[in-house]
């Protein structure tokens, strides 16, 4: 199978850890979402083949899905837009959308406790300083979801963030419709998904401006950027079934590697079992097989 890392593309404004954008002129970016995957915030050496397809489709679905809620930067798919003349192959994997002034946060919103949530747990009893009831084990749901935000590293690690620091970077205002909106998104995603049998148990968001009004950017509730867990398989305590790139961490995990770069090459068997946990969960969400 082949995949795409890299969109060559003329005017190149941003490569970032998946994405490559491309100015299009007159307030527009072509946004391509490329094979590449990361983990730990590290780019890793090996792509996955319909990853970007997967990420750019699933986006577009739950920003239709979302619209009542806040204004998002997609104008069209760019497979239906003839006039950029792009290949099919890079078409099914891009998105046009409006130009943003982005907010420099990462906008997460958790629903159950695991991850880097629950390891800190395991250390303070806290989760993103927040204390929490003794007792929870890995994989409970929390009584209202939290937003617990970090800094969007260009290069590196994300560092948590306080509400506070949030406030400070952006006002307390803005700060508050951030922790809003995006805990109003996961809640109706988190309830949508689950009647089509999956958990959303955390995910993050992006924002920016647009003619200065607070608009949803980059991607929106796909495997990159969630948890997405098998209701049907749910049991606090145990590692859940899930369709999303955990099984990428856990190899990583497993090899010893340290999270630092360079990442080590992915063997082939947990790059065709992250594709397909990618192609099941953009089939079971959005209704519709990858086009």
């Amino acid at each position: 199978m082949t995949t795409m890392r890299e969109s060559n593309l003329p005017n190149l404004i941003h490569r970032g850890k998946v994405r490559d954008t491309h100015d299009l002129g007159e307030g527009m970016l072509l946004m391509v979402a490329t094979d590449r995957v990361s983990a730990f915030d590290v780019v890793l050496p090996t792509a996955i083949p319909d990853k970007g397809a997967v990420l750019c489709q699933m986006s577009a679905f739950w920003f239709e899905q979302t619209g009542h809620i806040v204004a998002n930067h997609l104008i069209d798919m760019a497979s239906s837009r003839s006039d950029l003349s792009l290949p099919v192959e890079l078409a099914r994997r891009s998105m046009v959308v409006k130009k943003a002034e982005r907010i420099d946060v990462e906008c997460v919103v958790r629903g159950y406790i695991t991850g880097s949530a629950w390891a800190e747990y395991r250390r303070t009893g806290t989760v993103s300083g927040h204390s929490m009831p003794s007792g929870m084990r890995e994989g409970d749901r929390f009584p209202d979801p939290l937003f617990t935000p970090t800094t969007k590293a260009e290069v590196g690690h994300d560092e948590n963030m306080s509400f506070q620091d949030v406030a400070d970077m952006v006002g307390m205002e803005t700060a508050q419709r951030l922790s809003d909106i995006s805990k109003a998104l996961y809640s109706h995603a988190h309830g949508l998904a689950l009647d089509r049998g999956i958990i959303i148990a955390d995910t993050k968001m992006e924002f920016g401006f647009i003619d200065g009004h607070l608009t949803l950017i980059d991607e929106l509730l796909t495997p990159d950027s969630s948890r997405f867990w098998d209701a049907s398989g749910y049991e606090p305590g145990k590692s859940q079934p899930n369709f999303d790139k955990q099984v990428v961490r856990d190899w990583l995990n497993a090899e010893g590697w340290d999270h630092e770069p360079p990442a080590p090459h992915l063997p082939d068997d947990v790059v065709q079992m992250t594709r397909r946990r990618y192609l099941e969960a953009h089939q079971r969400l959005t209704g519709k097989a990858l086009a």
